[in-house]
């Protein structure tokens, strides 16, 4: 992978981001676990003495690690015992998210909850998606978590109009276009800009940058894609409705251009279970 270089981001995404001051910065412990998707020698135990430099993250990995999701047969004591129970992929992708949603305050307009479980459904999604088109599903994971950031960035500066976009988005997938209309840009855009800023791999940059509309976008990107997919699939898992059926009636384009198999990911989505269950583990 290769760092984030500037791509074709809205300007009005870009002066939202200037809200990034209140953000707590990105730990130099996630960053290094961002280069180590580059690295395929990485070990499990490099992965749990880089997160012990860092004592909030390792806390929150390992209430992650001990929560009914993961069902352990032991209480997960040390970052040790949280690799060896949740695997190289699980620790790193756990890891990623607490230090991602680490960075964000409660903002006015957003139940902060509601987004970070939200996020949680959309990685594990997106990491399903990817691995059915063939994707780094590691990756794909991390970009799922961080798409809705853009958002909370929106909603400092305009509170109220973000607050409105999500009473009116009552149908899977409409965020996008009601955001556009509002701000001129997305928050997968506002997205993009922060994940250029934090330097994220080029690839996931260009992927936010793409996310509103793939089909538009050339060349296509397929993370973009599965982004896409992941947040419309998210959005009708919150809203208790039948994913699939959501994917058929709000991107029906965008299925026939991915070739996918949909009962094969309707059985793919019901293996995952609730992936948004320790949402609370994930914030305290």
């Amino acid at each position: 992978m290769t760092l984030a270089q500037p791509l074709a981001i809205p300007p009005s995404a870009e002066t939202f981001f200037a809200n990034h001051a209140q953000l707590r910065p990105m730990p130099e412990v996630a960053a290094r676990l961002i280069k180590s998707f580059d690295d395929p020698n990485v070990s499990l135990r490099a992965l749990a003495d880089l997160i012990e430099k860092d004592p909030t993250l390792s806390a929150r990995v390992l209430r992650l690690a001990n929560s009914a999701r993961f069902n352990p047969s032991h209480n997960v004591s040390t970052l040790m015992d949280a690799a060896n129970a949740l695997g190289l992929t699980m620790l790193r992708n756990l890891s990623m998210a607490a230090a991602i949603s680490g960075r964000f305050p409660e903002v006015q307009g957003l139940d902060r909850r509601h987004v970070w479980r939200h996020a949680a459904i959309t990685a594990t999604y997106a990491r399903i998606l990817g691995k059915v088109v063939r994707l780094e599903a590691d990756e794909v994971f991390v970009a799922g978590m961080m798409l809705r950031t853009g958002q909370l960035l929106l909603a400092l500066s305009a509170p109220e109009q973000v607050a409105e976009v999500e009473r009116l988005a009552g149908e899977p997938g409409s965020r996008y276009s009601l955001e556009q209309h509002r701000f001129g840009c997305t928050h997968a855009h506002v997205t993009a800009s922060l994940a250029a800023h934090w330097h994220f791999p080029n690839e996931m940059v260009r992927a936010f940058t793409d996310a509103s509309e793939p089909l538009e976008r050339r060349p296509f990107s397929r993370m973009a894609a599965v982004l896409h997919l992941a947040e419309v699939l998210a959005d009708a898992a919150v809203k208790g409705l039948d994913p699939v059926e959501a994917l058929q009636q709000a991107v029906p384009e965008l299925v026939a251009h991915m070739h996918l198999d949909l009962d094969d990911l309707r059985d793919r989505l019901l293996a995952a279970g609730d992936p948004g269950q320790d949402v609370d583990a994930l914030l305290h």
